[in-house]
């Protein structure tokens, strides 16, 4: 069930209804729609777990990990749901039930409800960011397809360098539960984009009836393709760094610096040196190819950690040091997701949904467990944060180097990846 070569060919870009610029901007706002759910809270997560009766600081952070639980186990799903019936249909419904699950967190009278509540609103989520990138994988291949996920990257990046603001500038003037007021709106505006302007992207050749064994067998199939679930894993390893930074950020600006008015300034400085490795990564992707990019800027992650790690170790962190180092560390990062969900994905074209959730799935799973173990063992200082990105970095290139059999910086498949018709639509 899987082939480096789609069977019949890609719907013709005169068919296409949107734009480039159009598609890059849809794409990147429905993906966008975690971020919007996840970052605004940060600021707010003191004021969260007083209304709620949280106790301890460290337990605050399951609003946050709760949002990605529910991100994970819905990504499963809709997959294959779209490869049935469609991507437009599923991720309609999928939005309008994630905007009644955020109306029920920004009601939630207790701490256990609005966990429960979060976890509803990833798990509808899931949807937006399954099929964004399946497609995605409906219109392109290859280093064509990192590409364009590295363009869509760089607009989807302004939405967590501006997000803590949001929520701060929200919190000037109303309470904590109009952060989901806001997020219901621009929910909205973003179901109403799609119900307007997004058509059907699945060839009617691609669709798979969902069968039991059929799906069993698709899974089977991405577990034992080496490359593709190597890097799968891989992303979710990194990711987990990643998450362990969002769930002690609030902490660490508020409880070691005493900075809580320069922590939306400083985060948006971090998450924007994201959008600037997602730039220049669609810059050298074409040129230099998906794995050359990635493996180099994972073992340039590992160096950072490796660095951090001694500067926290020696008690020698400062918030400059501290804004330094996550903010090279987020730029290795950019350089490295695109193109490690590209790689695993390219040898899916009939069943793409199931491979697409089966991939978002298991990697938000993965990087959720890592990131809640590290933002558990908050003590204080940003040794544990540190270290954690310095241990997954170096397990996520361990998985690299395996699914490579061992032989990186290589570049398969690249006269075919260099093929117009395989990259490029419009």
């Amino acid at each position: 069930m899987h082939d480096a070569r789609p069977p019949h060919p890609k719907p013709d870009a005169g068919d296409f209804p949107l734009g480039f610029k159009e598609f890059i901007a849809l794409i990147a706002g429905l993906m966008a729609m975690n971020a919007l759910s996840i970052d605004p809270m940060l600021p707010a997560l003191p004021a969260m777990g007083a209304a709620l009766g949280v106790h301890n600081p460290n337990d605050r952070q399951w609003i946050i990990t709760a949002y990605f639980i529910g991100l994970g186990v819905g990504s499963l799903f809709y997959g294959s749901l779209s490869d049935r019936y469609g991507r437009r249909p599923v991720i309609i419904i999928c939005l309008i039930l994630m905007l009644f699950a955020t109306l029920a967190c920004a009601l939630a009278p207790t701490f256990t409800i609005m966990l429960v509540a979060r976890v509803a609103a990833g798990f509808f989520a899931a949807a937006a960011r399954v099929i964004a990138v399946s497609i995605v994988r409906d219109r392109f291949r290859g280093d064509g397809m990192a590409r364009i996920m590295s363009i869509v990257f760089i607009v989807f990046m302004l939405v967590p360098v501006l997000a803590p603001s949001f929520g701060q500038f929200i919190l000037l003037f109303a309470p904590w539960r109009w952060i989901f007021g806001g997020l219901l709106v621009i929910g909205t505006i973003v179901l109403i984009w799609v119900i307007k302007r997004l058509p059907e992207t699945l060839d009617p050749a691609h669709r798979v009836a969902i069968h039991a064994g059929d799906i069993s067998r698709m899974l089977w199939t991405v577990v034992s393709h080496r490359t593709s679930i190597g890097y799968m894993v891989a992303t979710g390893v990194v990711m987990g760094a990643m998450i362990g930074f969002l769930t002690s950020a609030q902490q660490i600006f508020f409880d070691i610096f005493h900075a809580p008015k320069i922590f939306p300034i400083a985060f948006a400085g971090i998450a924007g040196s994201m959008a600037v490795g997602s730039y220049f990564n669609s810059r050298l992707v074409h040129g230099i190819g998906a794995r050359r990019v990635s493996q180099s800027a994972l073992i340039a992650f590992i160096a950072l950690g490796a660095g951090h790690t001694v500067m926290a170790w020696a008690g020698l962190e400062t918030m400059g040091s501290f804004i330094a180092f996550q903010s090279l560390t987020m730029l290795c990062v950019a350089l490295t997701g695109s193109n490690f969900g590209a790689i695993s994905m390219e040898p899916f074209a009939r069943g793409a949904g199931l491979a697409s959730s089966f991939q978002a799935s298991l990697t938000t799973i993965i990087s959720a467990m890592l990131g809640a173990i590290t933002g558990a063992m908050f003590n204080g200082t940003t040794l544990p944060m540190a270290l954690g990105f310095f241990c997954y970095g170096s397990i996520a290139l361990l998985l690299v180097a395996w699914a490579e059999r061992w032989r990186l910086f290589t570049r398969p498949h690249h006269d075919e990846m260099r093929d117009p018709a395989a990259g490029i639509i419009r």
